[in-house]
């Protein structure tokens, strides 16, 4: 009996697996050429497609489409993008050097800091507004490139999965922007805050976990200061560059900049 039973299960997990190495979503993720993916042979040819199309081999892309560098059809906005965080790792690195993130009763170092950096730090102020409105605008050229990529069509096949990537870039940027709201730790960004994790009360199902998560207690205070400060300067920006990683490599992968209609 067990060895009747033992075959059957094993081809109900092969027709399981080839359903979903089948299936568009699964097609969409692995390129030709992965192991990973249906058809593929131990192979000269598809050992060469497997290192040509990994991500830590194969960034550069080999020609660049005619219309791909017409500003007219792009207008540059991933690129700008791109050139935006490359400002704002470059001037919160600064900011960094003359910031602590710690507020405790009676006394909010976080503030001192703030103000000490635009006035009694070389170019403090001036680096501080480039990262301020930095942000500003780079949360405005992604939405902008994400409402361009969609009314072009670029998110269709075999872009698709390039376009889920994209909305989690976007949402990721809203977070590296809401996040660095709180550190300058005056009255309009705490209360800013204190509305924005109120609406995480009213998530379903997790919603007093979800606020004591974005809080680290009951209410906004020095620990999350500390933990939004976390979040804004490694948690958020290492996950951003790893699925910006991704994102150009996919570019590359599915055919560079997409055609017009």
């Amino acid at each position: 009996m067990a060895k009747e039973t033992k075959p059957l299960l094993t081809e109900q997990m092969e027709l399981l697996r080839d359903k979903m190495q089948d299936s568009q979503v699964w097609k969409s993720i692995f390129r030709p050429g992965s192991f990973l993916r249906k058809g593929y042979r131990d192979t000269s040819r598809d050992r060469a497609l497997a290192t040509m199309n990994n991500v830590l081999y194969h960034l550069h892309p080999v020609k660049v489409k005619r219309h791909g560098l017409k500003l007219t059809y792009t207008f540059c906005l991933g690129g700008l993008s791109f050139f935006l965080f490359t400002i704002l790792t470059i001037t919160g690195i600064y900011l960094m050097f003359f910031y602590r993130p710690a507020a405790v009763l009676g006394g909010a170092q976080a503030y001192i800091d703030m103000q000490t950096i635009r006035s009694g730090v070389y170019f403090g102020d001036l680096v501080r507004n480039i990262h301020r409105w930095s942000a500003h605008l780079m949360v405005l050229t992604v939405s902008l490139h994400m409402a361009r990529v969609f009314y072009t069509g670029a998110y269709k096949p075999p872009r698709e999965f390039n376009w889920v990537v994209g909305v989690i870039l976007l949402f990721l940027t809203l977070g590296l922007s809401f996040t660095g709201y709180l550190l300058p730790w005056d009255q309009l960004s705490i209360w800013a805050v204190t509305v924005g994790t109120n609406l995480a009360g009213y998530s379903p199902l997790i919603a007093n976990q979800a606020k004591f998560i974005l809080l680290g207690g009951l209410e906004v205070g020095p620990a999350t200061l500390l933990r939004w400060y976390v979040l804004h300067v490694l948690a958020l920006p290492f996950v951003l560059v790893l699925f910006l990683a991704v994102h150009f490599w996919r570019i590359r992968k599915d055919g560079g900049i997409s055609g017009p209609l």
